[in-house]
């Protein structure tokens, strides 16, 4: 046993301190139980016996918190030498002590004494269980005295005339008693371990999940420090060669290439801010600024956008809007624009209403409202429950439907939410969406304050707005004049049905793809070959316009929102218009076998992976075109890159 204790491994000295630990928690709880026995049994034991017993006790807790002081200072874990012989001893005679009351109250009180006896006895022996844990040490010292005094009930029973019925009776229930408290205890200290380990292992995963989370984080700012370069002179490049653009064409290939980098940095800037949050890394400023100015400032911004769409931008309660605030400016400005350019996105024709409205707070602040509602098509209630959530591509997704990736939102919210504000939606179909930003603004600090200074990721979301504005899905865009005569994509004008089509007319193609760029990227590669180009933002809009004319080929884009590109086929196959037998060339980055099989099942001819390369394109415009209408059902094939 000595050797036992000297060489204790560090998990049971960990034990016994911890249990060292839990018995000093409970040092009240033990005066209490003291000083309450005393006062119960003093009309039975006299006061002075009483009073004597319960200043002893208290004494003896006086020497426990000394000895056992180290430990619970948390100095130590262990006590060494004749300390710790001492601190043993003392955790016996402490429990010994306690227990000394029943023997007195089987002297002097007899049998029904004795049943008073019992029961202390059994409180002390379920508090030493309980303030044990996890150390068979602590449970010995401090339980063992409790048993031999409950073990030497039956012979007082004895003494006092008891039958040996009685005797046995009483020695089988302390048996019992003992063995329960053993039995509780141990599986006490089992759940203790296995809590213990769950514990440490959730520390653990947590720990293991942080170093992952800062590896992503790392790792985000080193790509984006590393691609916010090429996009940085792809966007000056693209500026540089449109202003020296000698005629249209030169000028169209330089605007896809500048409309290009701001996508890129758009959805660069969007997942290293999403990454940031989802780690805990952003943060917010608190910044004197004039809130009057920032909100002018913003809303010019976007008027230029609202009048390209058609849209009225209307202001109101403007003049309620303090100057003198203190906040986050550049994150107040990134929530509004990512707003606006969400209404901006799904509406097509109406208005756009930014509504300001701010109380004074008794404590000096502004309580500040400020929604953003349009007149687009509305959300259903499954998609509002979803409306925030990144990523998100189900059916009934708003990003699925329309487009994107959802980030804009979801960032929108958890910045309000740092500022210590809130972001909630309201929508019903078919009357448009209301986005209502509420947050609470200081007092400026300085007496005069500037207007904060118009950011770059400002300027970059009205570009992206003026830059990428796709035909609607809703009105279907008829044949194309042919792209020698207008470089930007255009709508085809409806052919007469008298109308004879002579054997030199151009080449009629029909591009649907949900992204504007990916539309002009065909187009431009189409020029050289002087073909009528129609082009449709989504499915149902290719159906609607492959119902009225007819095309010799049509490129398809596979995913695309509203209805995606292989049920657009199916229907277009399935249906009697005048496009069931006209190649459909599969344009998408999904290039696996049951991708693949997929567009051959749904119809399509053939298959052009992305990115998509002139020679690429070209050369299954001229497959499709030359082969024979058996080689037209054949298996989807890939365009060699």
């Amino acid at each position: 046993m000595a050797i036992a204790t000297v060489d204790m491994p560090a998990a049971a000295l960990d034990s016994w301190a911890v249990a060292i630990r839990q018995r000093r928690k409970a040092l009240l709880q033990r005066l209490g139980m003291a000083a309450a026995s005393a006062l119960v049994f003093s009309p039975l034991l006299g006061w002075t016996l009483s009073a004597g017993w319960v200043l002893g006790y208290f004494l003896v807790q006086l020497i426990d918190l000394w000895i056992f002081g180290p430990i619970n200072d948390g100095k130590t874990e262990r006590l060494r030498g004749l300390r710790r012989l001492a601190g043993d001893a003392l955790l016996l005679i402490n429990a010994s002590y306690f227990g000394s009351l029943a023997i007195p109250l089987w002297i002097v009180g007899g049998a029904m004494g004795g049943i008073c006896a019992s029961m202390l006895l059994s409180a002390g022996a379920i508090y030493s269980m309980i303030n044990a844990p996890r150390s068979t040490s602590v449970l010995v010292l401090t339980v063992t005295p409790q048993f031999l005094y409950l073990g030497s009930m039956p012979f007082f029973m004895a003494a006092y005339g008891a039958s040996p019925a009685f005797v046995t009776a009483a020695a089988i229930a302390v048996g019992v008693f003992i063995t329960y408290c053993l039995s509780t205890w141990k599986r006490m200290n089992q759940a203790r371990i296995s809590e213990t380990a769950a514990r440490i292992e959730a520390e653990d995963k947590r720990a293991d999940a942080e170093r992952i989370m800062e590896g992503r984080s790392a790792f985000l700012a080193a790509v984006g420090h590393d691609l916010r370069t090429p996009i940085s002179a792809i966007l000056t490049g693209s500026a540089e060669l449109e202003r020296g653009a000698n005629d249209s064409s030169a000028r169209a290939q330089a605007r896809l290439i500048s409309d290009a980098g701001f996508m890129m940095k758009a959805l660069l800037d969007d997942l290293l801010d999403h990454a940031k949050l989802e780690a805990g890394h952003m943060t917010v400023d608190a910044v004197d600024f004039n809130l009057r100015d920032l909100l002018n400032q913003t809303t010019r911004l976007w008027r230029g956008p609202a009048r390209a769409k058609g849209l009225k931008l209307r202001i109101e309660g403007a003049a309620t809007v303090p100057t003198a605030v203190r906040g986050d400016p550049m994150r107040l400005r990134q929530v509004l624009n990512n707003l606006i350019s969400n209404a901006m996105k799904f509406t097509t024709e109406g208005s756009i209403t930014l509504r300001f409205k701010v109380w004074a707070e008794d404590t000096g602040g502004h309580a500040v409202l400020i929604e953003v509602a349009d007149t687009g098509p509305g959300m259903t209630r499954e998609q509002l429950v979803r409306l925030f959530t990144p990523f998100d591509q189900t059916a009934d997704g708003v990003s699925a439907r329309h487009g994107g990736t959802g980030l804009g939102l979801s960032i929108s919210r958890q910045l309000a939410e740092l500022m210590g504000g809130r972001l909630t939606a309201r929508s019903s179909v078919g009357h448009g969406a209301s986005f209502t930003l509420a947050l609470r603004l200081e007092p400026a600090q300085a007496g005069a304050v500037i207007a904060p200074a118009l950011d770059q990721e400002s300027r970059d979301a009205v570009a992206r707005s003026l830059s990428n504005r796709p035909s609607s899905p809703a009105s279907p865009a008829p044949l194309a004049q042919p792209l020698t005569d207008s470089p930007a994509p255009v709508e085809a004008e409806a052919a007469s049905a008298e109308e004879e089509e002579d054997e030199g007319r151009p080449m009629r193609v029909l591009i649907v793809d949900d992204h504007d760029i990916n539309r002009r990227a065909i187009q431009l590669i189409l020029q050289p070959l002087g073909c009528d180009v129609a082009t449709a933002a989504d499915g149902m809009a290719a159906l609607k316009i492959c119902e009225t004319s007819s095309f010799d080929l049509i490129f398809m884009d596979v995913r695309m929102p509203e209805l995606d590109g292989r049920e657009t086929t199916r229907r277009i196959r399935d249906g009697d218009g005048p496009n069931a037998l006209v190649p459909i060339i599969a344009v998408t980055a999904d290039t696996a076998p049951e991708d693949i099989a997929a567009c051959t099942d749904a119809g399509m001819t053939y298959f052009v992976p992305k990115p998509i390369t002139p020679p690429m394109l070209l050369g299954a415009i001229t497959h499709v075109m030359t082969m024979d209408q058996t080689e037209a059902e054949a298996p989807v094939e890939t365009a060699a890159a």
